[in-house]
């Protein structure tokens, strides 16, 4: 007897033939078949008819920050305001709205903002000139803050924030308002509503201090839940989330145990480049204490560099019309200690490297590695890769490292513009941006996610950029995938980055049944309408976590 028959649909089991229909039993796929087969096995069981929609592996984003994207689904979204005007028309209600927050916080705001200079704590007092008031860039590496926000945060007058991070100082002597990296900006994000507990992971690694109480906890659980809905929503069942502590973990584990747990979530530690390399061995912890089907810990996250639009990527030249390259945030030597001694304990490595010197200096680090412990299954991964020199493309596929993009990222897939030639990056470096195509043709494993809340966690709309993209001038290489062959990225190569190719991805009996229903057949949509599909139904370990 089943718990749950799907029929009617045009099933894609990344497993052989496709099917009709499917069945499942304590959350497992029982059977694969047409629809008048699974129809017999029936009995009592609750039958969802995909009338016709694609049935599928449920998603696994592979890239995500969890408790930040959560958190950001109550925080004003400044995506498309160009303009102060603008921004004072949305910034205004909605702090008449918030009349109790210690500091009015928004996210998304544009790099262009005003146009063709940076922003500054004028542009906001512009808008908000009453209260403290600070919005984050799409990308998280960069916050600009008011005048009251930079006084209540004691950064008014600047600040020594170490390697890698800056309080912009203007000639007034004053900061712009300008805060560059998580150092720079963590002061800002402690006053929001959530305290910066959200961002911690990302920011430090480190759990809050002092230790939540419960009813914090049961704050955060709330604000969590609501993304596992927001995330079911979109069809997803597995998250890989890129930034990790101790507290997640907790907070995921009682979750879990509470119900309210919705799709399975991997949590890294997160070793930052002020660590010490000893610090490595708080992932063996992790590893050991968190190791179930629904919440787990394998992985270790680094970040090597910034963002390219803030001219914090670490680069092999000088940003155009000027003198500055970048640094690494760790030094190779460092890095490589980490490295090996991360890969020495059968942990899984993922870096954060989107300059073309940044990706360099981490296949260095996963070759060093290699040659210290020798070659094993590592499945170690670049995330981003925004930029990458011809000569490094084929360094992928001897070290076996995965790479790991997201096509919203790319102009390509049209939610971000594209980058003039010769402003941000040279003619040369754009034949090679977001080079996933190139990657995948040199025989490098390639996985596809959101990096939500840098861009939203909606899946539909960054498989149509990787299929159909938009058309940009001829410097930009045609990266574009067949629809198969991207959908297997975001679930099948997703289940094998996360070493679990044996037990979900494909749809085939004795596998997990994580499982969405597509109000649509993708296979016979027009490509560039592929971002209109919505899941109906979303099941993740035989459970129903969606319904439309």
């Amino acid at each position: 007897m089943s718990d749950i028959v799907i029929l009617n649909g045009r099933v894609i089991t990344f497993d052989g033939p496709d099917a009709e229909a499917i069945a499942i039993k304590d959350g497992k796929v029982t059977a694969v078949g047409s629809t008048a087969e699974i129809r017999e096995m029936a009995g009592s069981a609750q039958v969802i008819d995909a009338q016709g929609g694609t049935v599928m592996p449920g998603f696994i984003d592979s890239h995500v920050h969890l408790f930040g994207g959560a958190a950001e689904l109550d925080f004003l979204n400044l995506t498309g305001v160009i303009g102060v005007e603008a921004l004072t028309a949305v910034a205004r209600p909605y702090s008449a709205a918030r009349p109790d927050d210690k500091l009015l916080f928004a996210c998304s705001i544009d790099y262009a903002l005003i146009g063709d200079r940076s922003i500054t704590r004028h542009d906001l007092d512009a808008a908000i000139p009453d209260r403290p008031f600070a919005a984050s860039t799409a990308d998280h590496h960069t916050v600009y803050a008011n005048t009251k926000a930079l006084e209540l945060a004691g950064l008014l007058h600047g600040a020594d924030c170490g390697t890698g991070s800056e309080v912009v100082m203007g000639k007034d002597g004053l900061a712009t308002g300008e805060l560059l990296e998580a150092a720079a900006f963590m002061p800002v994000l402690e006053m929001t509503h959530l305290g910066g507990r959200e961002m911690l992971g990302m920011t430090t690694g480190a759990d809050p201090i002092p230790a939540p109480d419960a009813k914090t906890r049961a704050i955060d659980k709330g604000v969590i839940a609501n993304g596992y809905k927001h995330c079911a929503m979109h069809g997803i069942t597995s998250l890989h989330n890129m930034d990790g502590n101790f507290y997640q973990l907790e907070l995921l584990a009682e979750m879990e145990a509470e119900g309210t747990l919705l799709c399975r979530t991997e949590i890294p530690m997160h070793l930052k480049h002020t660590d010490p390399v000893e610090r490595v061995d708080e992932a063996a912890e992790m590893r050991a204490k968190y190791s179930g089907d629904m919440v787990w810990s394998n992985r270790v996250k680094m970040f090597m560099d910034g963002v390219i639009d803030s001219k914090t990527a670490y680069m092999l030249e000088n940003y155009p019309n000027t003198d500055s390259r970048s640094e690494p945030l760790f030094s190779a030597e460092h890095f490589n200690e980490a490295a090996i001694r991360a890969d020495a304990m059968g942990l899984q490595i993922a870096v954060h490297a989107i300059g073309d010197a940044a990706v360099r200096q981490t296949l260095d680090g996963y070759e060093a590695a290699q040659k210290a412990n020798g070659v094993r299954d590592s499945r170690h991964r670049i995330e981003h890769i925004e930029t990458i020199h011809p000569s490094d493309i084929p360094r992928f596929k001897p070290l076996g490292v995965v790479a790991s993009m997201q096509p919203l990222h790319s102009p390509r897939g049209g939610f971000f513009p594209a980058y003039e030639s010769g402003d941000i990056i040279h003619p040369h470096q754009i034949e090679t941006a977001f080079a996933w195509k190139t990657l995948r043709d040199a025989g490098a494993a390639l996985i596809f996610s959101t990096d939500w809340p840098v861009v939203p966690v909606d899946v539909m709309p960054t498989i149509q950029g990787a299929v159909a993209g938009v058309e940009l001038p001829s410097v930009w290489l045609d990266q574009r995938l067949p629809l198969r062959e991207v959908l297997a990225a975001y679930t099948r190569d997703n289940a094998w980055v996360e070493f679990n190719e044996h037990r979900k991805g494909r749809l085939r009996v004795g596998m997990m049944a994580d499982v969405v229903v597509m109000d649509a057949d993708l296979d016979a949509m027009p490509i560039d309408q592929l971002g209109s599909a919505m899941p109906a139904v979303t099941i993740c370990g035989g459970r129903i976590t969606f319904e439309a």
